[in-house]
């Protein structure tokens, strides 16, 4: 078996909040209304990614994972998670707010949903004017104030609201209450799992006038109460990896590519790259491969040198 950078059929999900962004950004095609997020590489139970190039094609990432797990995932990463895919990759448009929610740590994700916890970060992509995210407490809280809040509907207040633009990073630890609001494109990286706790929709409600349903119960000893600061501020140095985040859970880095840059990496991971803008090739072996804004394409760990070559912003992930 030749290994090589294996590329995804984008899964597109409707969502209440979705919009266009998707397909006028990122070239994705939808078929559906309030396309809100595009999984880009998934293994999920219910949403496993299908491979769209190569000999691969048309196998799930569960599948190739079976078949060459050390050659796709790296010795490292399979004496922490075996054969799991421990990470989600996403790209998230916001036409509208999306709803205030929480994700739970590792230890109750596992006790409650047999699941991983959900840290996660964003990279804003694009932003309309006066966009802003909503991000844990403008001050420390309780339960008990955060309870009468919720019960007046003026839970948002006890929020913070910060104003974003393009090239903005946010790390959202488990435990932080957030939401992104409208106007807004994001790179979403996150551990495996769909777990969220909803907390408030803004009292919309669909098309049936239905609201959506809340987890107040499951989220009271999920949330941290206190103030968070999630901004992460990074360097941005021409054909350099710039460091963003680097926690237990994931590594990532920003390369603003101009020209060519020399790869090497491990055999112990697999590493993944998001294009979100301009375009690029890689070379490996004497071959070339194309990519452009939108794409993500997975490295396996077994590939550990190549170059890229092009103008483009590149986030690259790791464990």
């Amino acid at each position: 078996m030749k290994f090589y950078p294996i590329t995804f059929f984008p899964i597109i999900k409707e969502r209440i909040w979705g919009g266009t962004k998707l397909q006028e950004f990122l070239n994705k095609t939808l078929e559906i209304h309030n396309a809100g997020e595009s999984w880009e590489i998934s293994n999920v139970s219910n949403s496993v990614s299908i491979a769209n190039n190569g000999v691969l094609k048309g196998k799930s990432l569960s599948e190739i994972i079976d078949l060459y797990p050390e050659e796709i995932l790296g010795k490292k990463v399979m004496s922490i998670y075996g054969k799991e895919f421990p990470l989600l990759f996403k790209f998230l448009d916001s036409k509208h707010d999306l709803s205030i929610q929480l994700h739970p740590n590792g230890a109750l994700a596992k006790k409650r949903h047999n699941s991983f916890g959900k840290t996660e970060m964003w990279y804003v992509l694009q932003a309309d004017k006066d966009a802003r995210i909503v991000v844990g407490f403008k001050e420390n809280s309780t339960q008990k104030e955060y309870l009468r809040h919720l019960e007046d509907k003026t839970v948002v207040s006890l929020l913070d609201e910060i104003p974003v633009k393009k090239g903005d990073v946010f790390l959202l630890e488990t435990g932080t209450i957030h939401a992104i609001g409208a106007g807004i494109l994001i790179a979403e990286i996150q551990q495996t799992s769909d777990v969220t706790y909803r907390i408030y929709d803004w009292d919309r409600v669909d098309a049936e006038g239905k609201e959506r349903e809340l987890h107040t119960d499951l989220a009271l000893d999920a949330i941290n109460y206190n103030k968070v600061e999630s901004k992460i501020d990074y360097p941005i140095i021409g054909n350099k990896k710039n460091s963003i985040v680097e926690n237990t859970y994931f590594t990532t880095n920003i390369i603003p590519l101009d020209g060519i840059y020399e790869w090497d990496k491990t055999k112990d991971v697999f590493t993944v790259l998001m294009c979100t803008e301009g375009s690029f090739s890689l070379t490996i072996d004497n071959e070339v491969f194309y990519y452009k804004k939108g794409d993500t394409v997975l490295i396996p760990a077994i590939i550990d040198a190549f170059f890229m070559q092009g103008n483009a912003s590149v986030l690259e992930i790791s464990i």
